[in-house]
Formats: structure tokens, C-alpha cells, sequence
């Protein structure tokens, strides 16, 4: 028990920098995964707390294709900064939609126990010039 306690406050420790690869292949492999339309698999990847919410991977998907269709279909998807807000680890994305639209989406990522999970994802539109 000890051990397990003295990894966990380890990796809680150890800087943004550090944990980012981890993070961005999660984002990637959830965002792989809706390109696929496999939304069981994209599901793995959510929190508990999205679990909670959402219950199902099929409710999950809807709300994917209604809500974050830049995500569901991207054209490109470019990791950008990590950053900890408020003690929680942030990965801003930039994601071109299939129109040439770009938007900055904001991971909120919480280490679950068999890796990095998505918690809650902040969108807004970028300001791009000639976009």
C-alpha cells in the first residue's frame, strides 16, 4: 500500500512536461477512434465522471456527432500547450473541421488507473486570419 501511495503522489509530482506524451496519445487515440465511428472504444477513454453522465457509449457518440463534430470528423489535429489550472492538467488542441474552420479545444485530463482518461473538454472558436 505504502508503494502504491508513494508512485501516486510520484507522478503527481512529476511536471506537465513530463506527463504530456501520455496525454496527447490519449486525446489522439479517442479522437482515432471517432474517425472510426467506434465509439465503444472512444468511451474507454472518458472519465468516470463522463461515464456518469453519459451512461452509454451510444449517448456518448451522440453527443459527439451533435456537439464536437470538428472532433468526430477532424481534418487536422494539432497538440498544443499543457498547462495546470487550478491543480488540474490542461491540453489545449487546435482542431481544423472538414470546412477549414479552426477551433481550440481544452482537454481536462485526470490519471485513471491505467492511464490518462478525459474528463471535460472547454471549446472555442480560433481567431484565424484567412480562416
Amino acid at each position: 500500500m505504502r508503494f502504491g501511495l508513494t508512485l501516486a503522489f510520484a507522478l503527481l509530482a512529476l511536471p506537465a512536461a513530463a506527463q504530456e506524451e501520455p496525454i496527447q496519445d490519449t486525446i489522439r487515440a479517442q479522437i482515432e477512434a471517432f474517425k472510426a465511428d467506434d465509439f465503444a472504444r472512444a468511451f474507454t477513454y472518458a472519465s468516470p465522471t463522463i461515464h456518469q453522465i453519459f451512461m452509454t457509449s451510444d449517448n456518448f457518440g451522440k453527443m459527439v456527432r451533435e456537439g464536437y463534430p470538428m472532433v468526430w470528423h477532424p481534418a487536422e489535429v494539432d497538440m498544443m500547450e499543457l498547462r495546470t489550472v487550478a491543480g488540474a492538467l490542461w491540453q489545449r488542441v487546435r482542431v481544423t473541421d472538414l470546412k477549414g474552420q479552426s477551433f481550440l479545444l481544452d482537454y481536462q485530463m485526470v490519471q485513471g488507473p491505467n492511464g490518462w482518461l478525459i474528463n471535460a473538454v472547454q471549446m472555442q472558436k480560433a481567431n484565424d486570419v484567412g480562416t
